[in-house]
C-alpha cells in the first residue's frame, strides 16, 4: 500500500486550488465577454438610432424631403413626426427584446406607446406604414397585438 504523507496532500490541495481558480477565472471571463458583445451590439444599434434621429429631424424641418423615402401626394409634418414616434418605439422594443431595458423602464415605454395610440392619431398613420412593412415584423406584431388593442380597450374607459 502506498502511504501519502502530509506534504503530498498539501501539494495535491495546492494543485486543485490552482485548477479551480483557473476554472473560476475562465467562467467569469466568458460571462464578461458575453457582456462586451451585448454592449458592442447595443452601441451599434444606438449609433444607427442616432442616424435615423438625424434623418427624422431633417424630414420634420423640411417635410418635402419625405419623398426621398416615401412618395406621398402631399408630404406632411404629422406623418414625419408619426414615423419618428414609430421609430423610437421600435428602438425601445428592440432594447427590451435584448434585455437592455429593465422591466420598470419597459413598463413606462409601453405605457407611453399605448397613450400615443390612445390619445393621438398614430393609429391612422400606423395603418398606412404597416402595409408597406417599414418596421421589423416582430415589432409590427407587437404593436398590432399588444399596443393597439390595449389602447382601444382603454379608450372606452
Amino acid at each position: 500500500m502506498v502511504e501519502i504523507g502530509i506534504v503530498e496532500i498539501i501539494g495535491l490541495a495546492g494543485s486543485l486550488g490552482i485548477v479551480s481558480s483557473m476554472l473560476i477565472v475562465l467562467y467569469n471571463s466568458r460571462k464578461q465577454a458575453k457582456g462586451f458583445k451585448l454592449d458592442i451590439e447595443t452601441k451599434v444599434l444606438n449609433d444607427l438610432d442616432e442616424k435615423v434621429r438625424k434623418m427624422a429631424e431633417i424630414i420634420i424641418e423640411k417635410p418635402s424631403m419625405q419623398k426621398v423615402m416615401y412618395k406621398l401626394e402631399k408630404p406632411s409634418e404629422e406623418f414625419a413626426f408619426a414615423y419618428y414616434i414609430f421609430f423610437i418605439s421600435s428602438h425601445a422594443y428592440a432594447m427590451h427584446q435584448r434585455n437592455v431595458l429593465k422591466d420598470d423602464d419597459w413598463t413606462r415605454w409601453l405605457h407611453w406607446m399605448r397613450n400615443c395610440f390612445k390619445y393621438g392619431t398614430l393609429g391612422e398613420y400606423w395603418k398606412q406604414t404597416q402595409s408597406e412593412n417599414w418596421f421589423d415584423p416582430s415589432f409590427q406584431a407587437f404593436v398590432n397585438m399588444e399596443v393597439i388593442p390595449e389602447a382601444r380597450k382603454n379608450k372606452g374607459s
